[in-house]
């Protein structure tokens, strides 16, 4: 029988664990699984708080990844630490049907996958603001990011354990963009990508402003990191790569909105070349040729 470990990594943020902790307590499922939550260093109380909540609702345990701060390096941690056949990543603040294990794995075995990603479903809240409005038009193409760019965000990934052991952990060094380098590198050693667009998990939508602004920056250090770390696979650092996965508003929105959302992506492109090149200069200042981490076996 195949067994799954889930894995969450969480930073600051005891709430939307709590919520993704009760999603996963409501499971009914056959399946035999296991689940960790990665604390990756809260200053906020989390992790004395997750660790009673999570052994309370769901005997789970809770582990610590302080040394390196990467949502990367906890979850390589809880890779190392689980046991299952199959590894199931789930972030924190996103929430799962009762069906959804089953499901999932059902479809990951029928397609004989090495790698699968689930559905994302962005919720709205009441009274959305125009942040709101434009995460969730924007939306969360999965499917979209396997066909063109060959890997599936990690908040929504299965992967066989084996996979781990032949292509190596997540790359902790990056601070955005890890699960493309992660998926990337299965894709190029050969395995099976797969996209399970029946099986459905939820995650709200970003509803301000600046947390818009904050991810796009990520994203822009991330694809400098990228270069830096993997040039042979992403280009020389100092030259940033083409925009991709850029999201027109759609034609029938109307008009006062498309031009909203259309302003919005402008101005979220240019936030991702500030935090491309932020990174580009931070890092040829803080680290000379080979002083970048290894990638863990």
């Amino acid at each position: 029988m195949t067994t799954v470990s889930i894995i969450t990594p969480v930073y600051n943020d005891f709430p939307g664990l709590r919520e993704t902790v009760d999603s996963l307590a409501a499971l009914s499922t056959s399946v035999d699984w296991e689940y960790t939550v990665v604390d990756n260093g809260s200053t906020d109380g989390t992790y004395d708080r997750a660790a009673r909540y999570v052994e309370d609702r769901l005997e789970g345990t809770v582990l610590l990844e302080d040394g390196i701060q990467s949502s990367y390096a906890a979850r390589n941690a809880g890779v190392r630490h689980s046991d299952g056949d199959v590894l199931a990543f789930v972030d924190a603040d996103m929430t799962v049907p009762e069906g959804w294990l089953g499901d999932a794995l059902d479809v990951f075995r029928a397609a004989e996958a090495d790698y699968m990603g689930c559905a994302v479903e962005l919720e709205l809240p009441d009274d959305p603001s125009v942040a709101a409005r434009y995460d969730h038009h924007s939306g969360f193409p999965v499917g979209h990011y396997l066909e063109h760019q060959r890997f599936a965000p990690t908040c929504c990934l299965f992967v066989r354990r084996e996979v781990f052991a032949d292509v190596g952990l997540f790359d902790h060094r990056l601070t955005s963009g890890g699960d493309k380098e992660f998926g990337n590198r299965v894709d190029e050693a050969g395995y099976d990508l797969h996209f399970a667009p029946g099986v459905t998990m939820f995650h709200p939508v970003r509803d301000s402003l600046g947390a818009l602004v904050r991810k796009d920056l990520r994203v822009g250090q991330g694809l400098c990191q990228l270069q830096r770390y993997h040039p042979d696979r992403y280009g020389s650092p100092g030259i940033p790569p083409r925009p991709s996965g850029v999201k027109q508003p759609d034609p029938d929105l109307e008009r006062r909105e498309r031009l909203t959302f259309g302003a919005l992506e402008t101005a979220l492109t240019g936030v991702r070349g500030i935090g491309y090149y932020r990174e580009y200069l931070a890092g040829e200042r803080a680290r000379g040729p080979g002083e970048a981490p290894e990638l863990e076996d």
